[in-house]
């Protein structure tokens, strides 16, 4: 098992739906112990269904649900616990507002070839997310800026190799710089 930074709290795996973020933050429960938290197991039933229909979520949607994962987040953090945490968190914005949790967040950007997002998208089961909503969600990205708190990882071709890149890049992060 590798090291994370020991003063972060929360993993947040974040990207654009098909990326692999429930993929890894499964792979890093195992690595490392935490806990998992899938976003849109906090989204209310009404941005579901805009989702479902294929209608992309506006801001407005999204800060409710955002703030009761920071909150979800927080309380966890005042219990002693670290998180992982799968969000999309595309704009800065919002992840700001999620790194006003208690404790430090850090953020893993899962990156994928828009292609191979489709395909996983197209072949993945149970999810409500349509690929039809890949573009809108490819054109709200804002990659992290150089002076957020996190990391971006490209998509490898096993889980495996992906979750081996995580924690390299984890391994990483901790070092002073």
């Amino acid at each position: 098992m590798s090291t994370t930074p020991q003063s972060v709290e929360h993993l947040v795996l974040m990207g654009v739906a098909g990326c692999g973020k429930t993929t890894a933050a499964e792979n890093l429960h195992q690595a490392l112990g935490w806990p998992i938290a899938e976003a849109d197991d906090f989204h209310p039933q009404a941005n579901i269904d805009k989702m479902t229909a294929g209608t992309p979520l506006t801001d407005e949607d999204r800060w409710p649900w955002l703030e009761s994962l920071r909150d979800w987040m927080s309380s966890q953090a005042a219990s002693g616990t670290k998180t992982i945490v799968t969000c999309s968190a595309l704009k800065r914005s919002y992840r700001d507002l999620l790194s006003t949790a208690e404790g430090r967040v850090f953020f893993i950007h899962l990156v994928a070839p828009r292609e191979e997002l489709a395909d996983r998208m197209q072949h993945r089961d149970g999810h409500f997310m349509p690929t039809t909503l890949l573009p809108s969600q490819l054109a709200t990205l804002e990659p992290p800026a150089l002076d957020e708190d996190g990391v971006t990882v490209v998509s490898q071709p096993t889980p495996e190799q992906t979750l081996d890149a995580i924690l390299a890049a984890l391994e990483h992060a901790s070092q002073p710089r």
